[in-house]
């Protein structure tokens, strides 16, 4: 089945089996590995993406279902020489250790952060109608569909708060 997808800004074109999942062709056919094949079930996160600015779980996804669409990933965010300020944040506030979940944790927080721009309520907003601030609880919830296995869940808060309060 051939699929049209804009990778990263370029434009890729895959004929690939009907039951490949968007995880596998990023990694498998695209050779975009910084996304991770974790649990395979979307309960971890590790395989996070933007599709047309929102985050998913790759893993769930069948490439099928996103021709035409844009895909963001890891390797698209930024440069070594022009980090996206989530990536930079993650670095100022050691907000890794394996580095196993971390493409994920940054895609998940970038989408996370213009949803919270957008206001998007959550789960333990009081007043959904009500401007969105990140605090700590707030994004704990809005990130927890990303497990970290190494428990670097205070200093990946902390980066994620000062990209917030950057924006805000």
């Amino acid at each position: 089945m051939k699929t049209t997808i804009t990778v990263n800004g370029q434009a890729r074109t895959l004929d690939v089996d009907s039951r490949t999942t968007l995880l596998d062709a990023l990694r498998e056919h695209l050779g975009l590995i910084g996304s991770k094949k974790g649990c395979d079930h979307g309960q971890c996160g590790a395989c996070t993406v933007l599709v047309n600015g929102a985050r998913i779980n790759s893993c769930l996804s069948l490439l099928a279902m996103h021709d035409g669409d844009q895909v963001t990933t890891i390797e698209g965010l930024g440069t070594a020489e022009n980090l996206h300020p989530v990536q930079q944040a993650f670095l100022e506030n050691d907000a890794f250790q394996c580095g196993y979940c971390t493409p994920g944790q940054i895609c998940s927080a970038v989408g996370m952060l213009q949803e919270a721009a957008d206001g998007w309520p959550s789960q333990v907003m009081e007043d959904v109608a009500a401007v969105v601030d990140l605090t700590e609880a707030e994004i704990r919830e809005r990130m927890s569909g990303n497990i970290c296995r190494c428990s670097a869940y205070p200093q990946i808060v902390a980066a994620i708060r000062s990209v917030a309060g950057d924006a805000a």
